[in-house]
């Protein structure tokens, strides 16, 4: 039984967690931190857990973690607040696997560049893990710091991947189009995603600006084994959760449609969680799962790979379970399906 923590608890994303670590068998769920004046019950912040998980929200300290034999911690915390808590905790010999973006580009110069302040872990940002495990598997499973990845990233990586590995595309040209739901954005109250202000409405935002896109450059680039660049803009969109991208690119060759699901297939065989389908794809079909849906069309000259996943789940706190179980020799699988 490994014993984890759960920094952050307040958040969907740390309820997402909580709900699929219950019912993982080799998991004990022994603190949850707020960063909250009060420590509330943890069902007095989500109702859902009431009668699930009799846990009190706790400042966190080190001393707690190692008082209840914390073996892996899940980092729930906005970026900045994560990079000042995990290195004590590494230190203390704790596995942590990081939700936020502190410790996903490589280049402490490119978070400076996109995230607008020094990184301060520098030493352990060279040491940490990109978790998407579909490219990743081989290092995931000897880490002790994973970077889980961006929900955004995960659908433009994984529907870009097989294409960028075979170069079968102009790689000048990658157009990202992508759209989320409003949990995306997180649960503190936030002007632009009031419902009145969001409800029958969709926008883009961060065009040309958003910091998932040396997110996806970096992982796309190490699959092609050179520098890849994209095209990315996301969308807000009225629902709850979801994210769906449209990605148009260019084919370097003639290939029948058929031939191209062929190469997806054969990429994502082994695969558990990514379901290629010929039939078109919905938000609806990933939602509350782990999967990631990818089809594809013909346009003209143009191949378009479309893409959808749970934002909040396979974006996040799903895909982290799924890192969590190849750290620790678990099935894939386990806790998912």
């Amino acid at each position: 039984m490994i014993n984890i923590a759960i920094l952050g608890g307040s958040g969907y994303t740390a309820l997402e967690l909580i709900q699929l670590l219950l019912r993982h068998p080799q998991v004990k769920i022994a603190v949850v931190t707020s960063r909250q004046d009060e420590t509330p019950l943890l069902d007095e912040v989500h109702p859902r857990l009431s009668n699930r998980l009799e846990l009190r929200c706790e400042k966190y300290q080190i001393q707690s973690l190692l008082a209840h034999n914390v073996h892996c911690v899940f980092c729930c915390l906005p970026h900045g607040a994560s990079m000042a808590v995990i290195p004590e905790i590494l230190a203390a010999g704790i596995r942590v696997i990081d939700l936020s973006a502190d410790y996903r580009l490589r280049d402490p110069n490119q978070y400076l560049q996109w995230y607008g302040h020094p990184h301060e872990d520098q030493t352990n940002l060279s040491s940490a893990v990109y978790g998407l495990p579909e490219i990743y598997r081989p290092s995931i499973t000897n880490t002790n710091l994973i970077a889980n990845p961006g929900c955004y990233p995960q659908t433009a990586i994984l529907a870009l991947a097989p294409l960028v590995q075979g170069k079968w595309i102009d790689e000048s040209s990658i157009i990202i189009d992508s759209k989320s739901g409003v949990s995306g954005a997180g649960r503190s109250p936030k002007l632009n995603f009031h419902f009145p202000e969001c409800n029958e409405a969709v926008s883009a935002y961060g065009v040309g600006t958003h910091r998932h896109t040396p997110e996806i450059e970096q992982a796309l680039s190490d699959v092609a084994k050179r520098p890849i660049q994209v095209t990315f803009t996301p969308h807000l969109i009225p629902m709850d959760r979801g994210i769906f991208s449209t990605i148009y690119v260019k084919p370097s060759c003639v290939k029948e449609l058929r031939d191209w699901f062929e190469l997806y297939r054969d990429f994502y065989r082994q695969e558990s969680f990514i379901r290629i389908r010929t039939n078109p794809i919905s938000t609806k079909d990933s939602a509350f799962t782990n999967f990631v849906d990818i089809t594809l069309y013909r346009v003209r000259e143009l191949l378009v790979i479309t893409a959808a996943e749970d934002n909040l789940i396979r974006g996040a706190s799903g895909v982290a379970i799924q890192n969590f179980n190849l750290m620790y020799g678990f099935p894939e699988t386990e806790g998912l399906l």
